[in-house]
């Protein structure tokens, strides 16, 4: 007579057949495996990563730009009295504000912090609308700046990895 620990129904039998069956299930197994793909990661979208940088570089080159029509107005090639609107006080403490908020947004960016792309977009807006004001003062590093501001808002407004993979689906 078997023992229940040996006998046909035994625990240990059970085990060895369920062992021998995935034995036998293994190469299939591992065709499927091999088909699947790596899981998604959670890495940072390249576009997020570049417009955060650009941003905050833009925002360095306006806290400059502030720095420089509040102390030196001689800088720019045209007077005070030519400038669009505004004179080059107000324009300094304009884009000094601008370019700190924008530190802080590049910043956030890169931290991937989702008002930082909205606040981006909305600042990076409001850099080309005041560059192209300040065009007289400036030409060339405000059709720069306006280029940059443009590619900024570009690259938060494209989809990350992750979000264009579920709209895909």
């Amino acid at each position: 007579m078997s023992t229940p620990q040996t006998g046909p129904g035994s625990e240990q039998q059970r085990a060895e057949t369920q062992q021998a069956e995935q034995q036998a299930q293994a190469p299939e197994q591992s065709k499927q495996w091999a088909m699947t793909s790596a899981p998604e990661g959670t890495s940072m979208s390249g576009w997020l990563a570049f417009a955060g940088s650009l941003i905050l570089l833009v925002g360095i080159f306006n806290v400059i730009d502030g720095l420089a029509a509040l102390f030196r107005t001689d800088y720019f090639i045209v007077g005070e009295g030519q400038l669009l609107v505004f004179n080059f006080t107000a324009w300094g403490v304009i884009w000094l504000v601008l370019g700190v908020l924008q530190v802080a947004t590049g910043v956030g960016c890169l931290y991937e912090m989702t008002w930082a792309r909205t606040t981006g977009i909305v600042l990076a807006a409001l850099c080309a609308i005041g560059h192209l004001a300040f065009l007289a003062a400036f030409p060339l590093w405000s059709l720069l700046v306006i280029a940059l501001s443009v590619l900024v808002i570009y690259g938060l407004v494209v989809p990350g990895k992750h979000t264009a993979k579920h709209t895909a689906a």
